[in-house]
């Protein structure tokens, strides 16, 4: 991630930064300058709706697509239905059918703005064919669309690990372990590993939930829980670590 450079002192201070702004590359050389920084997130937000979405596909109900975005942002990491936006709009009084919705997200998809994530049942080995997942390329546009990116810290999280595993070459589903959901299961070749993602294991119920999604699976691959707790709580076989080094120092 290119936010974040190792040999800086103050990780954690980075690390803050890159969760309010994200990391497209310029912003490396304004991160200081935060009015900079949301005037060039805006402008590339313009750019990908206005001038890729909008132009590509002739649409006329530009806000909707921008209400469709807007949903899609502040629901990151959430099971996603075209009927579950289409309840949400009507009751913000805006009807639109689940066809076109289901349009408009491919569309952003098409941009590379989301990258939707499938659901598999790890006992079926099948995919999911509804309430797919969507995480946002980058999450510093998640700021400039919604705004909250601090506040929201465990969703911000989730995606920011998302990029990080398709970065280093992963194929990412989630996970459905009979009732339990693991948020990431990356594959690449014969690699293959599993990820929970959560902001502080600050209670047991909060530690059962994480460590305990991994029940019943009998494999050998490495599980991982990852969060922002500076203390080791590695337990039955399942590798517990900062969020922050975890990526840090990911595997090239």
């Amino acid at each position: 991630m290119e936010a974040i450079n190792s040999d800086r002192q103050n990780l954690d201070q980075d690390f803050a930064n890159y969760v309010e702004i994200g990391g497209m590359p310029f912003l490396s050389l304004i991160y200081s300058d935060q009015q900079a920084c949301d005037t060039y997130l805006q402008d590339i937000y313009s750019s990908v709706v206005l001038k890729d979405i909008v132009d590509r596909h002739a649409i006329r109900n530009v806000d909707l697509l921008r209400r469709i975005i807007s949903y899609l942002s502040s629901e990151i990491g959430h099971p996603i239905s075209a009927t579950g936006i289409a309840k949400f709009l009507k009751s913000e009084h805006r009807g639109s059918s689940a066809d076109t919705i289901i349009d408009y997200i491919s569309y952003t998809c098409d941009a590379y703005l989301f990258t939707r994530v499938p659901r598999t049942d790890l006992r079926g080995k099948e995919n999911l064919r509804v309430n797919n997942k969507y995480y946002i390329t980058d999450h510093g546009l998640r700021q400039t669309i919604v705004g909250n990116n601090q506040q929201n810290i465990d969703q911000i999280l989730e995606n920011i690990v998302f990029i990080e595993l398709l970065r280093h070459g992963y194929h990412v589903s989630v996970g459905l372990n009979d009732k339990k959901e693991i948020d990431f299961v990356a594959q690449k070749g014969s690699d293959k590993r599993y990820y929970q993602v959560t902001y502080m294991l600050g209670s047991q119920t909060t530690i059962d939930r994480e460590f305990g999604a991994y029940d019943g699976i009998a494999d050998n691959y490495p599980k991982y829980v990852l969060s922002m707790d500076k203390f080791d709580m590695s337990h039955n076989g399942i590798i517990h670590t900062d969020c922050k080094i975890k990526l840090n120092t990911s595997e090239k």
